[in-house]
């Protein structure tokens, strides 16, 4: 569950439920690539919570919720290339074994 919080739309908050450091610097390197972001930065609200303040600053008239949605799917895409490499080596690995046999 993703919840906003900001007067302008260039400069949010987002409260990111059920998450922890993993997701929140991931995303937020993968914001800072985009060009259109001045400023990225999270925060645990406290260690016991499992919540995170994603806070964009964009430039311009760049709305915060653009870069987040393009970060969180660069992110996902990344991670399925990880998966998808990670799966194949696996499989030839064992291939090798089986061979060895």
């Amino acid at each position: 569950m993703v919840q906003a919080d900001g007067a302008d739309e260039g400069c949010v908050t987002f409260v990111l439920h059920e998450e922890d450091h993993t997701l929140g610097n991931s995303l937020r390197y993968m914001v800072m690539k985009n060009l259109d972001v001045d400023f990225c930065g999270y925060s645990i609200t406290h260690p016991s919570e499992s919540k995170i303040n994603f806070r964009i600053q964009t430039r311009g008239a760049v709305p915060a919720v653009e870069p987040l949605r393009r970060g969180l799917t660069e992110l996902t895409d990344l991670c399925q290339h990880v998966l998808n490499t990670f799966e194949k080596r696996v499989s030839e690995f064992r291939s090798q074994c089986e061979e060895a046999e």
